[in-house]
């Protein structure tokens, strides 16, 4: 009979096909393991963010000068998040700060003297802290008023570049300045 011819074929197609569906070893894809350099925010310079920051800086000054309070404005982060303290007056926001600004720089005439003296840029990452003593001699059709403060500008990076989300403005002792 052909029995046996059909369950040896049988047999050796099942070994087969079991072999066949072993499984086969993975392959171990491999890994590339870049060094991630550790970003320290304390004490990292960001020389490239710091220049930016420094020309946003000389840009702000710039629309001054030239009596652009568009421009000035624009260097602002207005919302809800916006802060300044000035003079020892409470704290203000947005409205309130865009409109002294335009009041108050857009009265000015000239601009006799524009210094940033010990100006200080630190950067941590996308926040960026500047601080000076200004040295400001504006003009207000004749009267000229200068202006010796302690101020600091709080940045941070936008898609629009470099805006400023904080401003504190206060006195500067007599004998420093």
């Amino acid at each position: 009979m052909k029995t046996k011819p059909i369950l040896i074929l049988l047999t050796l197609s099942t070994v087969l096909f079991l072999t066949n569906c072993k499984e086969k070893p993975q392959e171990v894809a491999e890994v590339v393991v870049e060094e991630v350099k550790k970003v320290d925010l304390i004490n990292d310079e960001f020389p490239e963010a710091k220049e930016e920051v420094i020309k946003t800086f000389g840009a702000i000054a710039q629309s001054l000068k030239d009596g652009d309070m568009d421009k000035l404005i624009s260097f602002h982060a207005y919302g809800p998040k916006f802060t300044e303290f000035n003079a020892g007056a409470p704290r203000v926001g947005s409205k309130e700060n865009e409109a002294h600004e335009r009041k108050v720089f857009g009265s000015v005439t000239e601009v006799v003297k524009f210094d940033a003296k010990d100006l200080k840029v630190a950067v941590y990452g996308d926040v960026a802290n500047v601080t000076f003593h200004s040295d400001f001699h504006l003009k207000f059709g004749e009267d000229l008023v200068v202006v010796n403060n302690q101020i600091t500008l709080l940045f941070l990076k936008t898609a629009d570049g470099w805006k400023i989300v904080h401003e504190h403005h206060s006195p500067l002792n007599k004998e420093n300045s």
